[in-house]
């Protein structure tokens, strides 16, 4: 099955933790990172007071189902050391969302498949676009006409190559 994954991180060389965790998915049992974004920078969403993101977009292949996916992205997000608070769209040493499982659509207690403000958040679409200009989220719509939609003011697309 292929997947969408965004990654965002503001904290102690965000570059580097984008970085690490790809490295980190390049060696998850059951996935194949088939295509990655160029790195972002972005202004700060919900809390706008701290530092900018750096976001990318990752597409993967998978043969893992959405929840033992989603433990993975969380076992990697652990061992890089995030530590999860009740404070919102706050500071993050590394955020891995799954955005897009196919075109499976559902709502749990612990994931919702698509990603339920993927499209709200220019700091998602412009990577996913950079992609896959004319992909299908899911009870949204089609990507580049969603991001239209949107402010992309203040994303700067970065030099430097997400992965080595």
């Amino acid at each position: 099955m292929q997947a969408w994954l965004g990654l965002g991180s503001n904290q102690q060389q965000p570059v580097i933790q984008i970085k690490t965790a790809l490295g980190r998915l390049d060696l998850t049992e059951g996935v194949k990172i088939l295509k990655t974004s160029a790195m972002y920078q972005t202004p700060p969403w919900g809390d706008v007071s701290q530092d900018d993101f750096i976001n990318a977009v990752v597409q993967i292949e998978t043969s893992l189902e959405p929840m033992p996916l989603l433990r993975s992205l969380q076992s990697i997000e652990n061992a890089m050391g995030r530590q999860r608070s009740e404070h919102r769209w706050g500071p993050r040493l590394i955020d891995i969302d799954l955005l897009l499982y196919g075109d499976v659509q559902c709502h749990t207690e612990h994931l919702e498949l698509p990603h339920p403000r993927m499209h709200e958040r220019a700091f998602v679409l412009v990577p996913l676009c950079e992609l896959e200009t004319n992909l299908v989220i899911p009870g949204r719509g089609v990507a580049n006409k969603l991001l239209q939609q949107l402010d992309c003011g203040g994303i700067l697309r970065l030099n430097d190559t997400v992965r080595d």
